[in-house]
């Protein structure tokens, strides 16, 4: 479950890192007032999940919606309604559901809000009633996983406000792929940042030499070399890897505890890393 939600982080970076309001790495996060509880919909129950399967996706989660009543209805759209989440259009469907049935709608978030707490969550859903009449309902969410995404994703962006990671000089030679890892200052945040680790992907080893690598204070740029090896080439893995090109590197800044950060790719090099598999497998 780490890598997978390392993958998470990656996806919502882009969404949440160096932006206002953002934590500093190891701060609490700042937060907003608690707003209110959403009340209980009569008849309607509901819980936030992130499947397996909506990792890959940036965003995406699962709300899943109980028939608690003794009335069929139908939704046609849902959205997530977040404090800790800017807000997106709601998701356009056709789900019938009948008394006792459970369905678990596909949907997404947006972007992390650091300055804000996630709960409480609700799912805003447009319901048709058996005879017609159309209900716009805020539905009360359990489950925890949007506050897990939330927490993780704000203490990257605390990281990143100090220093970003970068991958750089990505070349191929012989049976790997070599480049540079490289920490660069990011504000007038002047403490340490630390790589103390990096892992490989399932088909993707990957080192670093010398770690621990530090950007001092007053350093404004600090690059080691980085060199991925694959892991595997059994076909199946192969075929069955749902995240060959994530990397989870452990960030500490200052005194804090260290963060899974996920070190960025691009698209050019991950064609780089695939070649690698394809020549050596």
């Amino acid at each position: 479950m780490r890598r997978t939600a390392v993958l998470a982080l990656a996806l919502l970076c882009a969404g949440c890192s160096g932006a206002a309001g953002a934590a500093g790495a190891g701060d609490p996060v700042p937060t907003a007032p608690a707003a209110p509880a959403v009340p209980p919909v009569p008849g309607i129950e509901g819980e936030v999940v992130q499947l397996r399967t909506d990792v890959t996706v940036p965003g995406q989660v699962h709300v899943r919606v109980t028939d608690t009543g003794d009335l069929p209805f139908t939704v046609t759209a849902v959205a997530v309604d977040s404090p800790g989440f800017a807000p997106l259009p709601p998701t356009a469907l056709t789900a019938a559901f009948a008394p006792g049935q459970t369905i678990a709608l596909r949907t997404a978030h947006g972007a992390p809000d650091c300055a804000a707490q996630p709960s409480p969550v609700a799912a805003r859903l447009t319901v048709v009633r058996p005879d017609g009449a159309m209900e716009e309902l805020r539905v009360p969410l359990a489950g925890d996983d949007l506050d897990v995404v939330h927490r993780q994703a704000c203490a990257v962006a605390g990281v990143l406000a100090v220093a970003g990671v970068g991958l750089e000089e990505l070349r191929a030679t012989g049976e790997s792929v070599t480049g540079r890892l490289v920490l660069a200052r990011a504000g007038e945040d002047d403490r340490a940042v630390t790589v103390v680790d990096a892992r490989g992907s399932v088909v993707l080893d990957v080192a670093v030499t010398g770690l621990p690598l530090e950007l001092a204070p007053g350093e404004d740029r600090v690059g080691a070399e980085v060199v991925f090896t694959p892991a595997s080439c059994e076909p199946h893995v192969l075929a069955e890897t749902k995240q060959p090109f994530v990397f989870p590197l452990s960030v500490a800044v200052g005194d804090t505890g260290p963060v899974a950060v996920p070190l960025p790719v691009d698209d050019a090099q991950q064609a780089l890393l695939a070649d690698l598999q394809d020549r050596v497998c």
